[in-house]
């Protein structure tokens, strides 16, 4: 590691997929890591068993926590029993998050309220939990998991989930200019489309307006019915989702004030990279015309 020494990590939605992943890698890199799950001790307590096992069969250090990032206590009670463990937090990792397919109308405004409140509100509330320890410390990372979608190609009948995901993304950048005077890095992780390796479309949410749905389907349904299979067919067979995982690893372990805005795992090139590069740049050169060059890290721009 290029870190001094083992840093103490908090990662959400940590019970599958990405998050799964990435406990595992951090904690195989010597960290300290916290598994944020629900429900540790009813539907996810399969998942903490498989975490306990983990742990003790390769002699690292990795926990569950009860963390619910729709809960502002849960996310304070999260925080305060890793500051009172290990007396410190290094890094924080926003992956909570859920997708749904559907046609954007077929959902109900309270639908995308409860999307938003996973994906974006949860991230908020963590931040508010764990942001003064860090702060008081001078030091930290933020690492957010994004969705290429935000700037790349995003096919229909996912719209709810990428607009979710583009607010994630705005409020990560804003975090990254107001934390840096702080000694905070902010990392945006950039999945593509892994069509296996994970659960997202298994475990996606469907329209509660089952009527509006239904009027789509004369012209849309086939569309719908083989999306997954269509995302799948763009991505290379080689394609290895333990990659985002990896590059989570990376980032922690590199320099503060060294680490990229953004990093790109997105095998099937859907244009994300290419969109963000100008974005970035753009937002770094508005920042020095109006004086704010300090707010900017190396990595802040391509």
């Amino acid at each position: 590691m290029t870190t001094d020494t083992p840093l103490t990590i908090l990662v959400t939605g940590a019970s599958s997929g990405f998050g799964a992943l990435t406990v595992r890698a951090l904690a195989d890199a010597g960290h300290t890591v916290y598994a944020g799950m629900r429900d540790t001790a009813g539907r996810n307590a399969p998942a903490v068993a498989g975490l306990d096992r983990y742990a003790a069969g390769h002699g690292v250090s990795l926990y569950a926590v009860d963390l619910d990032v729709t809960s502002q206590d849960c996310a304070d009670a999260a925080v305060a029993r890793v500051l009172a463990e290990q007396g410190r937090l290094d890094v924080v990792v926003h992956n909570a998050g859920h997708m749904v397919t559907g046609p954007a109308e077929a959902f109900t405004p309270e639908q995308l309220a409860d999307l938003y409140d996973v994906n974006v509100l949860g991230a908020q509330r963590v931040n508010r939990a764990a942001l003064p320890a860090l702060r008081e410390r001078g030091a930290g990372l933020l690492v957010w998991i994004g969705s290429s979608s935000t700037r790349g190609g995003c096919p229909p009948f996912l719209g709810p989930y990428f607009a979710a995901k583009a607010a994630m993304d705005a409020l990560a950048v804003s975090y990254a200019g107001e934390l840096v005077r702080f000694g905070i890095d902010t990392a945006i992780v950039v999945p593509g489309a892994f069509t296996s390796g994970t659960n997202h479309f298994l475990h996606a949410g469907t329209p509660a307006d089952t009527g509006r749905a239904n009027a789509y389907d004369e012209r849309y349904g086939a569309l719908l019915a083989g999306l997954d299979e269509r995302l799948a067919a763009l991505v290379p067979p080689d394609a290895d989702v333990a990659e985002v995982a990896r590059d989570v690893v990376r980032l922690v372990d590199l320099p503060a004030g060294r680490r990229p805005l953004r990093t790109h795992v997105d095998p099937a090139r859907d244009g994300s990279e290419v969109v963000s590069a100008v974005a970035d740049r753009v937002r770094a050169d508005f920042f020095r015309r109006a004086g704010l060059d300090d707010l900017l890290t190396t990595g802040s721009s391509l």
